[in-house]
C-alpha cells in the first residue's frame, strides 16, 4: 500500500487553477483530467462550470435549523495507520479536506472549510449520491409504491434484454446482482469508463457512436446467479434509479426534491449532472452544500423526522456479512453493505455513505454522532486515507462521548 507523505496540499487558488481572464490553457481542467490532481481541487466545487446539470429544488418551505455548540476538536491526537501521532488538524490538511462537519447530541460540534470552499458552495458527492437514491427507494417502498423483491423487468421491460431483467431492487440496493460490471476507474475499456463517457464525464473515442447511461446498462450480461455475494458496482444505482423513475413517472431530480430535499428542509438547491438524454447520473453526480449533506445524514441519525421510514433506517445498519469479503474487508473487516450504505461495523450498526476522492457521511446512532467530510484526494481510492479517517472519527467520538464502546 502506497504511503502518502505528510504535506499540506496547495489549494486550487495557490495552484492557479482557473485563475486569470482567461486562465492559461494548462490551468484549465479538461474532459480527460477534471477529476484528477491538481484540477479536482477546483472542479469538485465547480461542477456546473463543466457539465450540464438539473436542479434538485429545495422548495419554498423553512430551512431546517441546526443548534451549535462548538468544541475544540482540531488539536485532538490520534495514531494513524503508519503508527504516527497526528492531530485532527494535521489529518485534515494531509487528506485534502474541503470541508468538515461534526454533529453530536443534536448540535453541530465543529464546522470548518478549506481550499476556499464556503458554506454556500456545492461540492460533488461522488458515490454519496448512491445513499440518497437508496433513501428514495426506501421511502417509496414504505408507501407500497415499489416492491423491492419483484423482478425489475416488471417495472422496466427493457431490462429483460440484459442481466438485470430478473434481478430485484433488493439485489441492486445491496449490490448483490450477478451482472458483470468492471468497476475499474480510469481504465480505458472498463465498464466504469463507459459510464463516464455516457455521462459526459470523459470524452468519447473519435468516431464512436454515442451511448447514453441506459444504453450501457442494456449491454451488461449476467455472469452468475443473483444474491450470492457483494460486489461493488456503481451501475446498480443507475439501474435502481431507472426503476424508481419508471414506477413514479417522475425524473430522479424531482423525486429527490419531493421525497427528501424539501421534507428535510434543505437550505439550498442540490443538483445532478446529466447525460445527453437528460438522465441524472444517479451513481455519483449529485452535488450539495456541507450543511445540506448533514441534513440528509441527520435523517438517518434522528429517524424521528419520519422522512425515511424507521424500519428502513434500522435495516440499513444490518447487512449480510457472510457475503462481504476481500478486498472490501481490508477497510471494514467487520463490515457489510446494504441499501447503498457501507456498514463499518455490523455489530454496532455504524453506516457510511462513501464516495471516491474522499467524500463521506458517517452515521453512528449508538453515539448520536454524524461526521461529514468532503475532500479532493489526489487519487480515486487511498486506503490509508480511509483508514485514517475512521481513526480520526473514533478519536472525535471518544472525546465527545467518553463512555463509547
Amino acid at each position: 500500500m502506497k504511503t502518502w507523505n505528510h504535506i499540506r496540499p496547495k489549494t486550487a487558488r495557490e495552484l492557479g487553477i482557473m485563475a486569470g481572464f482567461p486562465p492559461p490553457p494548462e490551468k484549465q481542467p479538461s474532459g480527460d483530467n477534471w477529476d484528477l490532481p491538481p484540477f479536482n481541487r477546483w472542479s469538485f466545487q465547480n461542477m456546473r462550470s463543466l457539465f450540464p446539470t438539473v436542479d434538485v429544488y429545495r422548495g419554498t418551505g423553512p430551512v431546517s435549523a441546526f443548534d451549535t455548540d462548538e468544541v475544540a476538536l482540531l488539536e485532538l491526537n490520534f495514531t494513524n495507520t503508519a503508527g504516527e501521532n497526528r492531530t485532527i488538524a494535521q489529518f485534515l490538511d494531509e487528506t485534502y479536506t474541503d470541508a468538515l462537519l461534526v454533529y453530536q447530541g443534536g448540535k453541530i460540534r465543529h464546522e470548518s472549510y478549506y481550499n476556499d470552499m464556503a458554506p454556500e458552495t456545492p461540492h460533488l458527492s461522488q458515490s454519496v449520491a448512491k445513499s440518497v437514491v437508496g433513501a428514495v427507494a426506501g421511502i417509496l417502498n414504505g408507501r407500497g409504491i415499489v416492491d423491492l423483491d419483484a423482478p425489475m423487468q416488471v417495472y422496466v421491460p427493457e431490462l429483460a434484454a440484459c442481466g438485470y431483467g430478473d434481478a430485484t431492487l433488493t439485489h441492486v440496493l445491496n449490490m448483490q446482482s450477478g451482472v458483470r460490471f468492471v468497476e475499474d476507474y480510469g481504465a480505458p475499456e472498463s465498464d466504469m469508463t463507459r459510464i463516464d463517457v455516457a455521462a459526459g464525464w470523459r470524452p468519447a473515442a473519435p468516431g464512436a457512436p454515442y451511448q447514453s447511461i441506459r444504453d450501457v446498462i442494456l449491454t451488461l450480461p449476467k455472469q452468475r446467479p443473483h444474491g450470492q455475494q457483494f460486489e461493488y458496482r456503481s451501475i446498480e444505482t443507475d439501474v435502481a434509479a431507472w426503476v424508481l423513475e419508471r414506477v413514479t413517472g417522475t425524473p430522479l431530480a424531482e423525486l429527490v426534491s419531493r421525497e427528501i430535499w424539501q421534507p428535510m428542509g434543505a437550505q439550498r438547491d442540490g443538483f445532478f449532472t446529466i447525460d445527453r438524454a437528460g438522465t441524472a447520473l444517479a451513481d455519483g453526480g449529485f452535488n450539495a452544500t456541507l450543511r445540506d449533506y448533514a441534513r440528509f445524514g441527520r435523517l438517518f441519525l434522528e429517524p424521528k423526522s419520519g422522512v425515511v421510514p424507521h424500519s428502513w433506517i434500522a435495516g440499513t445498519g444490518r447487512g449480510e456479512a457472510e457475503k462481504f469479503g476481500a478486498p472490501y474487508t481490508d477497510v471494514t473487516p467487520d463490515g457489510a453493505y446494504r441499501n447503498f450504505w457501507w456498514i463499518r461495523d455490523n455489530a454496532r450498526g455504524d453506516i457510511a455513505a462513501r464516495g471516491v476522492f474522499g467524500q463521506l457521511i458517517y452515521v453512528d446512532r449508538a453515539s448520536d454522532l454524524m461526521v461529514v467530510k468532503l475532500s479532493s484526494w489526489p487519487d480515486y481510492l487511498i486506503y490509508q486515507f480511509t483508514l485514517d479517517t475512521f481513526r480520526a472519527i473514533d478519536t472525535i467520538r471518544a472525546a465527545l462521548v467518553p463512555d463509547t464502546k
